[in-house]
Parts: C-alpha cells; structure tokens; sequence
C-alpha cells in the first residue's frame, strides 16, 4: 500500500464566522499545494470562545443540500484541495436546539461528507486557569467510535477532551484503527503539562499515528489555548511539531513502518483482558 502524506492545522479562531473559515480555506489550499492528502483541522475550527447561544445560531446540518456556510466552505475546500478534509469539530444540529452535537466530520475529495464523529466525553472541568467549562450544558454527546478507511489507512476518530479515556481509543482499534485523529482545543493550562504526554500515550498503546491539530492562543471570553499541534509515529516518537502561531504540519505515513512496528512488539495480539 501507498504512503501518506498528512497535515495538522493550527489555528487561532474567533468568534467571527466568516473570517474563521476563511483562514482554514486558505490553510487547508497551502496543505494540498503541499501534497496533503487527509488534512486536520482543530476543533472550534469554524467558531470559538463565543457564547452559548452564540454556538447555538451557527449549528448545521450535516444532511442538507445544500448545507450551511461551514459544510459549503470545507466541502469546497477539500474538492479544490483534492484531499479528505478532517473538520476537527463543529456544531451539528441534534434533536435538542440547546445542545448541538460538537462533531468532527470527514470530507472526502469529491466534497461530500464521508462520515461524523459525535464527541463522547463533554469537558465538564475547572482546571485552575480562571475559567469554567460545562460543555455539556450546551452539547448533546454522541455515543459510538467511527472508524473508516482513507487512502490505504483505517482512520479513528476523536476530539480533543476524548484524549484522557484510552478506551475509547482501545476501541477504535479493535475497529481497525491505525491512524487516529485528535482536533483538539487544549486549555494552556492542562496542554503544557499533558499535551505531548497523552498523545504520546495513546500511540504507543494503539501502535498508531495521532495527528494531532489544536487551537492555539488566546479567544473571546477569557480563553487561552496551548497549540502544539503535532504528528506522532507508532513508536511514540513526535515526527512533526507546529511552533507558536497559525500555520500547519506535515508528515508522511509509511505503511511498512507501522506494519513493522506491530510486528516486531505484538502487543495488541499479547492483549487478555
């Protein structure tokens, strides 16, 4: 099988729709100039740090045709980019108008919307950064792992607080998983000490690529976000890293090498519990 070439996008967005989207769209161009064939975006991608019902208004369908601006502009974005387009989180109607799904969707090249991931675990947390989080008073979580097969690779999918419960990623690997994805809005305050730790983690016990991609900066409302958006190799190694700013990363996922890797140390076929 055929290698590939992956990006993670960092961002610093706004509580501004449509210039939100215009970063990612020229963002995710430059990563298929590049050669990206699955690019990343971070969770809050389209819209972040504004107020609940702020969120509330910019929540789409997934299902209508045509959609709303956030499903038009990644479908396009990934048609012109001619590559699968991870829309790292977004909020997608649930049957509860308060509680939108936050939801990372996968856009294929033909721009149609090739599978959703509804967020399992909501960030219910005070974490000593002056701020309250309560996501699930304003999101309906989803319930089921989803994996899918992209360009030779069996892609897992995550977002952002999912990183802290390694069963879930236990379970996308018995779905297949070999490459997960985790767009993530990581708070400064928990990114600096447990970012790198946990995506680390998690590739090595899945024998997996992570590609990571984060917000990073400071948003609306007080919030701060740790960056560091990352791709780790199934060794645990970090094989490319974004610095300070907006921008992206890149890296090429070799097929033999994980093959390699998972043969040489079993430890998912050593699994007895």
């Amino acid at each position: 099988m055929a290698d590939l070439r992956v990006a993670a996008v960092q961002l610093s967005s706004q509580d501004d729709l449509e210039k939100n989207l215009s970063r990612a769209v020229a963002l995710i161009a430059e990563a298929g100039a590049a050669g990206a064939r699955l690019i990343v975006l971070p969770e809050n991608f389209a819209f972040m740090g504004g107020g609940d019902e702020e969120k509330r208004a910019i929540a789409e369908s997934l299902d209508e045709n045509p959609g709303g601006p956030i499903v038009r502009a990644i479908s396009e974005a990934a048609r012109v980019a001619g590559a699968y387009v991870v829309a790292g989180g977004m909020p997608e109607r649930s049957g509860d108008r308060e509680r939108p799904y936050n939801t990372c969707a996968v856009f294929a090249p033909d721009g149609t919307v090739a599978a959703r991931y509804r967020k399992v675990h909501l960030f219910d947390v005070e974490v000593g950064d002056g701020q309250h989080y309560r996501e699930s008073a304003s999101t309906t979580p989803g319930s089921e792992p989803l994996v899918l097969p992209v360009l030779g690779f069996q892609l897992g999918l995550s977002v952002c607080y999912d990183l802290r419960f390694p069963e879930l990623y236990r379970q996308l690997v018995d779905r297949g998983a070999d490459v997960i994805v985790v767009p993530a809005a990581f708070t400064l305050a928990t990114g600096k000490d447990h970012w790198h730790v946990l995506l680390r983690a998690r590739a090595i016990e899945s024998q997996s690529y992570v590609i990571a991609a984060a917000q990073w900066g400071s948003h609306p409302r007080g919030r701060r976000t740790y960056g560091k958006s990352l791709i780790v190799d199934p060794w645990g190694d970090v094989i490319a890293q974004q610095g300070e700013g907006e921008g992206f990363v890149m890296a090429t996922l070799s097929r033999s090498y994980l093959d390699g890797v998972r043969a040489n140390l079993p430890s998912l076929r050593h699994r007895r519990l």
